[in-house]
């Protein structure tokens, strides 16, 4: 489950403020005793990020918005399968971890045509965690520096008929900024956390408002491979995917739904140094859910509702 949560507050005609709660990373792996070679095998990792963002219009069509984002993270990993030798059983436990980062970004506009182009970037954010490691050599306790990535976000969304509208959008990831290296497995061949590659996410879509209240979505979403040998930790090399949203629009509320199903990429996991795959993965699927609630407190005399129903969904 990846909770988010924000609020925005109006506080001229130009300038607007909001605080915007999300997890934006985070993993969740176990392998079960069926697999002879990872059995046993786990990594859980946890984000949280609140972001205070403004944003400030020079007129009606070109705006800029950016502000600060606290960002903790905290993560575990344990290694226990044949393939470890003698690191199986090893665990290593990175405590949480308080950072700051921003965002900027710059959008343009047309109201009357539903028109809106954003570009957004997130910088990256260099956590130092307390990191206990335990293993048959004993334990340790020492500082383990590791980044959460850089991000590039563009978002459109336009009419292009009568009670008709278009969106999108691509997203670049510099995942190869993780690289995490706990002093026991730096430079072993047990090491997991290897080969993560820069990621593009691509989305396109359409969009229908049926009903004074009722306005529905569908959209593609695709993630290219970049390579098939990836870490045990993260076995799946880019994704496809479609989803299918809902929007229902009363008074000052709306409430968002939508389901999204992909094909994961196949992929083959590897153990840093060994020189060989050791297995693989493929036919893998996810399907996930998403519900969004829109309130407005204070109603704008001049806002226009059906632009409001003309979202795009929420990604899951």
């Amino acid at each position: 489950m990846l909770p988010t949560a924000s609020i925005k507050h109006d506080v001229t005609d130009k300038l607007s403020f909001g605080i915007i709660f999300e997890k934006p990373f985070g993993a969740e792996v176990a392998y079960g005793p069926s697999s002879i070679l990872f059995a046993g095998t786990t990594a859980s990792a946890d984000t949280s990020s609140i972001t205070a963002l403004f944003r400030y219009k020079f007129s009606d069509r070109i705006s800029i918005h950016g502000g600060p984002c606290w960002q903790s993270a905290e993560a575990s990993f344990g290694l226990t399968g044949a393939i470890y030798g003698p690191f199986s059983g090893y665990t290593a436990n990175m405590a949480r971890d308080q950072r700051l980062g921003y965002v900027v970004g710059a959008a343009f506009e047309i109201p009357e045509y539903f028109l809106r182009v954003a570009l957004t970037y997130s910088s990256e954010i260099e956590h130092s965690f307390t990191t206990t490691e335990t293993s048959l050599f004993g334990a340790l306790v020492s500082e383990v520096s590791a980044t959460t990535p850089q991000s590039i976000n563009l978002d459109f969304n336009t009419g292009v008929a009568s009670e008709t509208f278009i969106f999108g959008g691509a997203r670049w990831v510099e995942w190869s900024k993780l690289q995490v290296a706990p002093s026991v497995l730096s430079g072993t061949s047990a090491s997991p956390m290897v080969n993560f590659n820069d990621t593009g996410t691509y989305s396109f879509g359409i969009g229908r408002q049926f009903s004074e209240n009722w306005t529905g979505t569908a959209a593609l979403i695709y993630e290219p491979s970049t390579s098939p040998l990836t870490t045990p930790l993260a076995p799946t090399d880019g994704f496809y995917g479609l989803s299918i949203g809902a929007v229902y629009t009363r008074d000052n509320q709306q409430v968002h739904a939508n389901v999204v199903a992909t094909r994961q990429g196949d992929a083959t996991p590897f153990v840093k140094d060994l020189g060989t795959t050791v297995t693989s993965f493929s036919g893998n699927s996810t399907l996930g859910v998403g519900f969004k609630i829109v309130q407005k407190f204070w109603p704008s005399l001049t806002s226009d509702r059906s632009c409001c129903r003309l979202e795009r969904q929420p990604a899951v």
